[in-house]
């Protein structure tokens, strides 16, 4: 989301320097000497503010390839025989759970898989090849649902949402440079 925005960014300031690192665990903010983090998911204790920036859903999809092989599931528990690539959580090293929201509240779906992944873009990229369904967030969905590399399914049970939150040190006020990059990455929010 960030990177191939950060040109608008850094056109608007071109005496701002961004380092942009990505990690699967949440380190020392202060001691790395970063001065934000973003990260998905709810907030975990720890001496840092959050600040909500979206809330994107947690859609479930298939490439076009795959459906064509094995057909196109007509209710959550038909992911149950379906090739489902799952996603291991990088903190917990747990595969998060397939939970399916819609008008009759939430459906866990036990499902299984021959692939795990713990990258976003990983997890994209199988599923567009047509390895299997997969559980991405519509954020990182939506330029291949509207190219037709990918399929949405069970549009019906699409209503969990996933947040991203920006987060500050405690204990001082952001920076000129933090407040452009905090100002820029809530921007991103209204195209979501």
């Amino acid at each position: 989301m960030l990177a191939p925005n950060l040109h608008r960014l850094l056109s608007i300031y071109p005496e701002l320097e961004v380092e942009l690192a990505v990690r699967e665990r949440p380190d020392d903010l202060v001691a790395d000497g970063f001065d934000l983090a973003i990260r998905f998911g709810e907030p975990q204790p720890s001496a840092l503010i959050g600040h909500r920036i979206l809330e994107t859903r947690v859609l479930t999809c298939a490439a076009p390839s795959y459906l064509d092989r094995f057909g196109t599931p007509a209710h959550p528990r038909d992911l149950t025989s379906h090739e489902c690539i799952q996603y291991r959580e990088p903190l917990t090293h747990r595969h998060y759970a397939w939970v399916l929201e819609g008008p009759k509240g939430k459906i866990e779906v036990p499902t299984r898989g021959r692939l795990t992944v713990t990258d976003a873009g990983a997890l994209l990229a199988a599923c567009v090849a047509g390895h299997g369904v997969a559980q991405p967030l519509e954020l990182h969905a939506r330029p291949h649902l509207d190219a037709g590399r990918l399929v949405q399914l069970l549009p019906d049970w699409a209503e969990e949402r996933f947040p991203l939150f920006l987060y500050l040190p405690t204990g001082k006020l952001p920076s000129a440079k933090v407040r452009a990059f905090l100002d820029f990455a809530l921007s991103l929010a209204d195209w979501r």
